[in-house]
């Protein structure tokens, strides 16, 4: 077993290790831990018996450095989380014995392998841990983890090919014969697509050698890899056990062999992951504390809060790990979570398979169907998921106390029933059957409800094996159901803040920031843009609760510039106008590419008078704004540094004339929301379609957008369509044959979508393929002439949007409240009709909310223009519902 050294070195280890247990286990469970101790102990006595103390040193050694550094470390994941000696030394987050999480479903004697701790940290995080690991045990100690990569299928076919020079376009026909199937092989493609098996007896040698050869070399190694999370450390040099060789563009060197033989040999393999949901809560925090001025220790916070379950059973879980998708929220708001518990089932029970079983858990925690249990000794393991088997936890207990089975016992049927290992199972059953009749607790309980013994014990293990197919680790989920309750603590008490980290972690993924806005929107969260007073580097929250664009967002602002200006700002105080900014901002950092790109994104909005265009108009000299503010601030920085430097001192006033911008107009709002759009990603500060909402809402076809069109036109075939959107890319050119094409992409709030013009459609519609236009389009969704399997969506009318209010407004009705016609009221509204005089009708709905009748009514004289004055004003008055013809 490695001799006496080898034996005397874990004796040490497991010492110390139970030393720092017991006093992390005093502080977990309070002083003595008489009901934990058994439970710890038997942990102890496992861990040492397979020598596997110094791994529990080691995790738990960088995992308080982590949180020393200011770290956020995950609560634990996978079956890890069920040991209560890693809980007592704060490896996990989650008590084991409270959620009733196994320890042998992660380590027991019967399965003799290296234990697996999986620790989850914050993006920016893991690699500061990886570099306090690689400088503590020595960067020739710690490696990463090499990967093999394969020729698949169309891989192999590909590379073949260019070996033997098969023309492109006959390796790109060859290639695209092979399914679009996960993990597919070319037997199996040949099976799906024999006309690739026919390319074996191809008349052209070329392509009949690239089909054998394929074969022969499919599944072969091609390049090698980096493992995504595997870190290998060792005692002694890893030169002296296994090659290595370097990694690009880092210092730490990697393995030859790949995960799976680094074990065999004896050597420590962890897997540190990054997380984007804790940087997100590590962000959130910060946000906090600036905002605020408040710490919150987010791993202390109450697990009973009702704010938090509040949000769940709302379904307002946008941004929330791991509960965020439209069926999720649906089924949390018919659940109504008001305890940890629910979340745990929720996140087993919402994937493929135990969906099924949702309806039944909803129903029976609200007391719509009945709570059955097969036998009364199994109340206590099925009591907290209503009677319903949702973990592989609940069959190991249940095995144990029904069937007698041993720790080690209940981890094999766990991983027989996973692995459908018939032999084992009939093994099992037959023991299962003998120890519940040998239990005298079953066989009363049996006779309590007049159900046959043997019969009973049938049923039960016939439930396992279909359970089997979607058993669960419950480790897993109360870990990760931990970190979203986290979040959806965030969310429910600082939402600014929450919202402002997550839109900073996703500033490169633009669908999903338009969600995230959209969530601030829900929220009544105003999102300003950047701001060179306000804001940092990413996004944060000011004193009013409104969420800031960061700085480092802004496409063309350097790091260095936007610490410079937040450094000055901290120093000496916010910046007072365009001069005191040129005056005290460090020009060489900030260079004129970085106020170009501040000023079109409205970073200095708030210290000037908010005309964007007057920093770019040239003057009589050629020179722009910007160019003579910067200009200007390099004399007053010179003039200083040369006044400190004087023998008699800074006294003298610096006399230098102030640059004056030259006098213009804004541009339209839709060049200035394009510059906006261009630097930071999004429209911000409002939308090019904003102009246009009332048409949107009166005349498109309700909850249908280009987004959902883009990904796929099949829910939308044969329906027709009314659409409004903005041409942001527009091409004309002439095909092969020599006739005019067009397209034009067109974009709304959530998306865009292509259109093309042949022929007679060019000839109508070719001149709406103009990048600017804002267009009403009407058209249907049908198969394509030359495709019929391939959908399109057909055009059949266009129009420009700003004419839609006045061709197709005909008549606003207004639904209002007898009690609210008042002598204000009508004064207001012959003003607003006097203002806005038009063509279009104006009617009345008058309704008596005590006797719920109504009077229609409607003016043969007065007429009004729909224009924005017009419907904002009835926007404004509560107790008024209005809607268009």
């Amino acid at each position: 077993m490695g001799g006496y050294d080898k034996v005397l070195r874990i004796k040490f280890e497991a010492d110390y290790l139970k030393h720092i247990v017991y006093i992390g286990a005093t502080e977990r469970y309070g002083e003595g831990f008489e009901k934990e101790k058994e439970r710890i102990d038997f942990e102890l006595d496992t861990i040492k018996q397979m020598g596997f103390p110094g791994y529990f040193l080691i995790v738990a050694d960088f995992i308080q450095a982590a949180r020393d550094m200011g770290v956020i470390v995950g609560p634990g994941r996978g079956s890890a989380a069920g040991s209560a000696v890693a809980y007592s030394i704060k490896i996990t987050n989650v008590d084991p014995i409270k959620y009733d999480l196994l320890f042998e479903r992660f380590l027991n004697p019967d399965r003799v392998s290296m234990p697996d701790i999986d620790i989850d940290f914050d993006d920016d995080g893991r690699q500061i841990v990886l570099d306090w690991v690689t400088q503590k045990y020595g960067q020739d100690k710690v490696a990463h983890i090499c990967t093999f990569g394969t020729m698949a299928a169309k891989m192999a076919i590909r590379d073949v090919a260019r070996v033997l020079q098969l023309p492109l376009s006959e390796a790109d026909r060859l290639a695209k014969m092979v399914p679009e199937t996960p993990k597919i092989t070319l037997a199996k493609a040949y099976a799906e697509n024999p006309e690739l098996e026919n390319e074996k007896s191809s008349n052209n040698p070329l392509i009949s050698d690239t089909i054998r050869l394929a074969e022969a070399l499919e599944g072969s190694v091609r390049q090698t890899g980096v493992h995504a999370c595997g870190i290998l450390i060792g005692r002694d040099p890893l030169s002296e056990n296994i090659p290595l060789m370097p990694t690009k563009e880092e210092a730490l060197m990697t393995t030859q062999y790949d995960g799976r033989y680094v074990e065999d040999i004896g050597l420590l393999k962890m897997d540190f992951l990054g997380l984007k949901t804790l940087s997100i809560i590590k962000e959130c925090l910060d946000n906090i504390k600036l905002s605020k001025g408040t710490d919150i220790d987010i791993d202390t916070i109450s697990m009973e809060d009702k704010l938090t379950y509040e949000l769940f059973s709302k379904g307002d879980t946008t941004a929330i790990f791991q509960f965020e998708s439209p069926g999720m929220k649906k089924w949390l708001r018919l659940l109504k979570p008001n305890r940890f518990e629910d979340l745990v089932a929720m996140n087993a029970l919402y994937r493929p398979g135990p969906m099924e079983y949702i309806p039944n858990y909803v129903n029976r925690k609200h007391g719509k169907e009945e709570i059955e249990y097969d036998h009364p000794m199994m109340k206590d393991f099925l009591g907290d998921t209503y009677g319903i088997t949702v973990f592989q936890e609940q069959v190991m207990l249940q095995s144990r106390a029904l069937g007698g089975f041993t720790r080690g016992q209940s981890d094999t049927l766990r991983k027989a029933m996973g692995k459908k290992n018939r032999t084992l199972m009939d093994k099992l059953k037959e023991q299962f059957g003998k120890g519940c009749l040998e239990n005298e607790a079953f066989i009363k309980g049996s006779e309590e409800i007049k159900k046959e013994p043997k019969k009973l014990i049938d049923k039960i293990w016939k439930d396992w094996e279909a359970f089997a197919q979607y058993a669960f680790n419950k480790s897993h989920s109360v870990c990760y159901a931990y970190i979203a309750y986290q979040t959806g603590y965030l969310k429910a008490h600082y939402p600014a803040e929450f919202m402002a980290a997550v839109l900073s972690r996703n500033l490169t993924n633009i669908e999903r920031i338009g969600i995230f806005m959209d969530e601030c929107h829900h929220l009544g969260i105003k999102v300003l843009g950047p701001d060179v007073n306000e804001s940092y580097h990413k996004f944060t929250v000011n004193k009013k609760g409104e969420v800031r664009f960061g700085m480092s967002g802004v496409k063309g602002v350097g790091t260095n510039a936007v610490a410079d200006i937040i450094k000055e700002r901290d120093k000496s105080g916010e910046y007072k106008d365009m001069y005191d900014f040129a005056e005290r901002v460090n020009l060489q950092s900030c260079n004129k590419k970085n106020w170009e790109s501040l000023s079109y994104a409205g970073g200095f909005d708030n210290i000037s008078d908010g005309i964007r265009s007057q920093f770019f108009v040239p003057d009589k000299n050629e020179l722009s704004y910007i160019e003579n503010l910067i200009r200007y601030g390099n004399l007053i920085q010179n003039e200083r540094d040369m006044a400190q430097q004087s023998l008699f001192g800074g006294d003298q006033e610096i006399a230098v004339q102030k640059p004056k911008p030259v006098v213009c107009e804004e541009w339209p709002s839709v060049i200035k929301l394009e510059y906006e759009k261009s630097l930071i990603g999004m429209y911000l500060t409002a939308h090019p379609l904003d102009d246009y909402r009332l048409e949107i809402d009166s005349f498109c076809t309700r909850n249908v957008n280009f987004g959902l069109l883009d990904q796929d036109l099949t829910p939308f075939n044969g329906r027709d369509l009314s659409l409004a959107g903005m041409v942001v890319e527009a091409h004309e050119g002439l095909s092969k044959n020599g006739n005019p094409f067009a397209n034009m992409t067109i974009a709304d709030y959530e998306g865009s979508l292509k259109i093309f013009f042949f022929g007679k459609n060019y000839v109508e519609f070719g001149k709406y393929c103009r990048k600017g236009l804002f267009l009403y389009i009407k058209g249907k969704v049908q198969q394509r002439f030359r495709g019929q399997e391939m959908l399109e969506f057909k055009l059949n009318s266009a129009e420009l949007l700003q004419d839609i209010r006045t061709t197709r407004v005909k008549k606003i009705a207004v639904d209002l409240s007898l009690f609210a016609i008042t002598e204000q009221f009508i004064a207001e509204l012959t003003q607003h009709c006097d203002n806005n005089k038009g063509n279009t009708t104006l009617e009345f709905n008058v309704i008596d909310p005590e006797t719920k009748t109504s009077i229609h009514l409607f003016s043969r004289n007065i007429k009004v223009n729909p224009a924005d004055e017009f419907i904002d004003y009835l926007k404004s008055k509560e107790g008024i519902v209005f809607k268009i013809n």
